[in-house]
């Protein structure tokens, strides 16, 4: 349930009707906006409506939210799309387009900073790198840990690029809210929902991909688990899922992008790198999620990427990252908006 209250509700009046929802036990989250406050009541909607809300001071309308989603949903939030900024750099809103680039994983200290010059001279909001790597075979590389993260530091410290690096294990908390600036929530950690309130208790942003085999369904409400700790800096990000189709990594589905508009208040991200598996379908992929209303992609970059030791085959050679990035911006303009 969502509980709208009129404009000139005071703090007063808000708290009496949060401790009064509070009695059935449902989870409370209070939404101040520019002209008037929600309240969201996750739980039990019957026992909500037997409190009697509507005739509290202050309470304009108790409205019910039918989609299994909550938090997320647009139902809960009758609001413009939500935008947050990064260390300066705006993500969502409509007017910005987020560019994330950088290596699949930090390999080195010389590697990690010369791709990091690479993106952000040709124009990338962000830093992407990997510190703790999710692997299907147990003996493939899997990060250098700790190490990766402070060297992720030094590239932000020369770049001034916020930093996006995966959360993999709630052990890694601590150094996580240490060095990153954006926590990413790896496709197979979608539905590890322990991690996703430890994440959205950390404060940062949170990227937050989409499952390999989870519906968009299932992707909101795994979003749910960290907007419920009142962490409202959320993105979406669609990478790809399995479908019978093996001529691409996966399958990028590019319908989730004016879908989730439709429904979401959150930012969307597309992964064409993770999708493609292919570096020559990366740019491609990347135009498209600019002109179906994506606010941003998160790609792979390497100086060589034949040697890498984590998904050289999808990453972007960093002598053409520059010419990449323009023609994706060119098509984020069209609608509009420009890179940030």
């Amino acid at each position: 349930m969502m509980i709208v209250m009129t404009p000139d509700a005071g703090e007063a009046e808000i708290a009496a009707v949060r401790k009064r929802l509070e009695t059935t036990g449902v989870h409370v989250l209070v939404m101040p906006g520019e002209l008037t406050t929600a309240i969201g009541a996750i739980g039990d909607p019957e026992g909500v409506r037997t409190l009697g809300l509507e005739g509290m001071a202050g309470v304009d309308r108790v409205v019910p939210i039918s989609r299994p989603y909550k938090l997320a949903s647009l139902e809960l939030n009758h609001h413009e799309p939500s935008t947050f900024e990064v260390n300066g750099r705006r993500v969502g809103g409509g007017s910005t387009f987020c560019l994330i680039a950088g290596p699949c994983t930090v390999e080195s200290r010389e590697q990690t900073l010369d791709v990091a010059r690479v993106v952000k001279a040709g124009g990338a909001s962000m830093l992407r790198g990997g510190a703790f790597k999710p692997r299907t075979s147990p003996f493939a590389f899997k990060g250098l840990g700790v190490p990766a993260l402070e060297i992720l530091a030094e590239a932000r410290e020369e770049t001034g690029l916020p930093i996006v690096t995966e959360f993999l294990d709630t052990q890694h908390a601590d150094a996580i809210a240490r060095y990153a600036d954006v926590v990413q929530i790896g496709a197979r950690n979608m539905q590890n929902y322990a991690l996703l309130e430890v994440a959205g208790k950390l404060g940062k942003p949170v990227l937050l991909k989409r499952g390999l085999s989870s519906s968009l369904d299932e992707l909101l409400m795994a979003a749910d688990y960290v907007l419920k700790e009142g962490n409202e800096r959320v993105m979406l990000c669609e990478r790809g899922i399995r479908t019978f189709e093996t001529a691409t990594r996966f399958t990028l589905d590019l319908s989730a992008v004016p879908w989730l508009k439709l429904h979401t208040h959150l930012p969307v991200i597309v992964d064409p790198s993770h999708a493609s598996g292919d570096r020559r379908l990366v740019e491609p992929l990347g135009r498209a999620a600019a002109a179906v209303g994506a606010d941003g992609i998160i790609v792979e970059v390497h100086q060589d990427p034949d040697v890498a030791l984590c998904d050289g085959p999808q990453a972007l050679y960093g002598r053409d990252f520059a010419d990449f990035a323009a023609r994706v911006a060119a098509h984020a303009g069209l609608d509009g908006r420009t890179v940030a």
